[in-house]
């Protein structure tokens, strides 16, 4: 189970088709408990991404990654450009000079994404945002001896749908307090999306 820019770029096609199928979807989770941008903000993103990505030659997944990020937090309004841009630009640095991301290194990768968007968004887990999936996500790398990739997707997704039990403590959900709690995150959603699609690359690879 590796990466190698090919399937870095299948990743980042499959997550552009899940974030643009489910672009309304994300929008009516952030009318609830955010600024009712977050499904049309990620899927300008990702399709910039894949604008960028689609036709330019790349020697290592780390230089791909690297463009993912810029285009990310150029393009993607509100608090996700950053994050997620961040996330993006650590797994690149942690990736530096690799041609073939091996299970390791993906641990890693995504450790390193996970403290920066700790480090950006001054949050941590269990305060209803993206943390929140990430962190399992990660610790099922740390745990574990992965074999089947679809591990990572079936984490994400109990780990989105957790959310919904939290109060959130941080970013605009926050101002709604105890009527947060009972709407799933929608950082947390687009996250599920994201590993869902490396979990689907990673069946391939």
């Amino acid at each position: 189970m590796k990466l190698q820019v090919n399937d870095i770029r299948n990743w980042m096609n499959l997550s552009n088709q899940l974030i643009q199928e489910n672009k309304s979807y994300l929008t009516e989770l952030d009318q609830a408990i955010g600024d009712s941008d977050h499904g049309i903000n990620m899927a300008r993103g990702f399709q910039e991404v894949i604008t960028k990505i689609q036709d330019q030659s790349y020697s290592t997944p780390s230089d791909m990654l690297k463009d993912v990020a810029m285009t990310l937090m150029s393009k993607v309004g509100g608090a996700a450009g950053p994050l997620y841009g961040t996330a993006f630009l650590k797994l690149s640095m942690a990736w530096k000079n690799k041609s073939e991301i091996q299970v390791n290194d993906i641990k890693d990768g995504l450790q390193a994404g996970l403290d920066g968007i700790k480090q950006r968004g001054k949050a941590t887990s269990g305060e209803k945002t993206m943390i929140d999936v990430w962190d399992p996500v990660v610790q099922l790398f740390s745990e574990n001896d992965i074999t089947d990739p679809f591990l990572i997707e079936e984490t994400a997704k109990q780990a989105m749908n957790n959310t919904k039990d939290l109060k959130a403590t941080k970013g605009r959900a926050s101002y709604f307090k105890e009527k947060s709690i009972g709407n799933i995150d929608p950082g947390s959603a687009s996250s599920y999306y994201i590993f869902s699609a490396l979990s689907t690359s990673l069946q391939g690879a």
